[in-house]
């Protein structure tokens, strides 16, 4: 199950940003989830609070947001939601989609630190934090 190192990803990522922040805490995590993703959303909620146990993170809400799959047609312009399954012929013209252009993302959104200190450094949360 992939969620679980995914769980464990955005766990990290979070903690890493508390420390360089001095957060005591974290009350909330808001991800976006392309629906495209393969990502579970139940299951990932569920590794989720696994892997929060002991860690600043823990009992933080997880909130996941759906970002529905959009493609994109080179020879019409045409962009249009793919759903789920995808389908990826352009509803225009019939020509293959050209590029996803939503709907493949996994990322962290937004973060409440439980510290009100903490919350006023606020940055964007990076792989290298």
């Amino acid at each position: 199950m992939h969620e679980m190192s995914l769980a464990v990803a955005v766990v990290d990522q979070v903690e890493a940003a508390a420390r360089s922040r001095g957060a005591v805490g974290v009350s909330s995590i808001e991800l976006d989830v392309g629906e495209l993703a393969g990502v579970v959303p139940d299951a990932l909620a569920f590794c989720f609070e696994l892997a929060c146990a002991g860690t600043v993170v823990e009992g933080a809400e997880l909130i996941t947001r759906t970002v529905p799959g959009t493609a994109r047609c080179e020879p019409c312009a045409e962009v249009w939601a793919v759903g789920m399954p995808p389908r990826l012929l352009c509803p225009g013209c019939g020509a293959a989609a050209d590029e996803l252009v939503a709907g493949r993302e996994l990322q962290i959104r937004e973060v409440r630190w439980a510290d009100p200190e903490a919350a006023r450094h606020r940055q964007p949360i990076t792989e290298e934090s």
